[in-house]
């Protein structure tokens, strides 16, 4: 869809299935690539994905074109290709579980939460006056683990991006109806969407 043919890292928020089954695809990011994939995860994630898919992490894995991970473990700010990381953790359940802060010189900083019930204070002095800020907002209802829409509302509220977009939508949602009701500044997103940095 957006001609992408490869990929420079991998960055996991946690370990949920609708998080990392994914991973098999990477593999279509590793048929012209030599070396290991980076893989940025939590501890937990990465025994996670090491349960998941053994056959990647095994030392029998050495045919050409199979996913390699080459798993690093989230320990502060790092930097990938020129762009500067911060995981940002936060609620999310029983799982750890983190977002993260993209900047890079001269591009706007982007946060990205997708899974999310809560966020602690110190993270919000993290991204507070975020360019873009992109959020968690499950459905209207309220959610054990999820921010419900008038949570998100609540948290774009106190972090005060230049823009934000809702993302991680249920079926409860209609599409239209949402881009309809959210405030200015709240945007909907979407399959395919792009946001320019």
């Amino acid at each position: 869809m957006h001609g992408l043919d490869s990929l420079d890292a991998v960055l996991y928020t946690h370990e949920h299935l609708d998080h990392v089954v994914g991973f098999d695809e990477l593999r279509a990011f590793c048929w012209r690539r030599d070396s290991p994939m980076p893989m940025h995860a939590t501890a937990e994630c990465h025994e996670a994905l090491r349960r998941m898919f053994s056959w990647a992490f095994s030392k029998a894995n050495v045919y050409k074109g199979y996913v390699k991970p080459d798993p690093i473990v989230l320990d502060g700010v790092f930097s990938c290709e020129g762009v500067d990381v911060t995981p940002l953790p936060v609620l999310h359940g029983a799982v750890k579980t983190v977002g993260y802060l993209f900047s890079a010189e001269g591009s706007r900083k982007i946060a990205y939460i997708p899974d999310v019930k809560r966020i602690p204070d110190s993270t919000i002095e993290l991204i507070r006056g975020v360019d873009v800020l992109v959020i968690d907002s499950l459905r209207p209802e309220d959610h054990p683990t999820h921010l419900s829409l008038g949570e998100a509302l609540e948290v774009i509220e106190k972090i005060q991006p230049g823009e934000a977009w809702l993302t991680h939508l249920g079926h409860e949602n209609d599409h239209a109806k949402l881009e309809a009701e959210v405030p200015d500044g709240v945007k909907v997103a979407y399959d395919g969407l792009r946001i320019e940095l």
